[in-house]
């Protein structure tokens, strides 16, 4: 059995991701950030369908707990799996932010960094180890580090900086045969930066409008993709930028 760590996994797209990697029968490690309950409930809904599942309390913007995470982690694998690795990795957790450069703060920006960069580059640098040779990693970036819409620039210039990593570590890990790749979502209707794209009307009307596919995209979207992303058949894409947006702003 495969077993996939994402982080993040509690809601959204990352609750996603996890529910359809284990329908198709890979065992999934969650991390989430403090609801307890949103991460039992993922667990018993992916054990309803007969998967497995396990969730980690992380930050991800707290780099300090970071060799602690490794160790727990470790323990869950063979405590709860009878192994001593796992085989991939899926840099998903993030916030969000709209604020114009003018008013932009410091704080803002080094929230972001250290959630958005920061985090995905010290967590899989102490997670490395544990991670089997031929692995996969999957780094979720955003349309919007190709597309500028006003108001993300701090946040889209994280995920233009975790797209460049993705391919220093693609290459880097080449000698391990663990591939590297980068997931970009459109705008999906979540709870992702207060639901803006979901709840706002005007907001999903104008994402519809300049999407090829003439609508917002959903969570079911995405799951199924990074289950082909990790699939056997997907082995030889490494160090690459697949966007799945419904074919926004082309």
């Amino acid at each position: 059995m495969k077993i996939a760590l994402i982080t993040g996994g509690s809601r959204g797209l990352g609750k996603n991701m996890a529910t359809h990697l284990a329908k198709d029968g890979t065992a999934v490690i969650f991390t989430y950030h403090s609801n307890v309950k949103e991460a039992q409930n993922v667990v018993a809904e992916v054990e309803k369908n007969r998967g497995r599942a396990h969730a980690l309390q992380l930050d991800v913007s707290k780099s300090s707990t970071f060799a602690k995470f490794a160790e727990d982690l470790r323990a869950v694998l063979k405590d709860k799996f009878n192994t001593d690795s796992f085989d991939f990795l899926v840099n998903n957790a993030g916030t969000g932010l709209n604020a114009p450069v003018t008013s932009t703060t410091e704080e803002q920006f080094d929230e972001l960094m250290n959630i958005h960069l920061k985090g995905p580059y010290f967590l899989t640098q102490k997670l490395l180890p544990l991670m089997k040779d031929g692995g996969r990693i999957l780094n979720v970036s955003s349309g919007l580090a190709r597309f500028a819409v006003p108001g993300y620039s701090a946040y889209a210039s994280m995920k233009g900086g975790i797209e460049v990593y993705t391919r220093y570590l693609a290459k880097e890990l080449g000698p391990r045969k663990i591939s590297v790749n980068v997931l970009a979502p459109g705008a999906i209707e979540t709870d992702f930066g207060g639901g803006h794209t979901r709840d706002n009307p005007q907001a999903n009307a104008f994402v519809s409008s300049v999407t090829a596919l003439g609508r917002a995209g959903l969570p079911d979207d995405i799951g199924p993709v990074v289950v082909a992303l990790l699939s056997e058949g997907t082995a030889w894409i490494n160090g690459q930028r697949i966007e799945a947006s419904g074919g926004m702003f082309i």
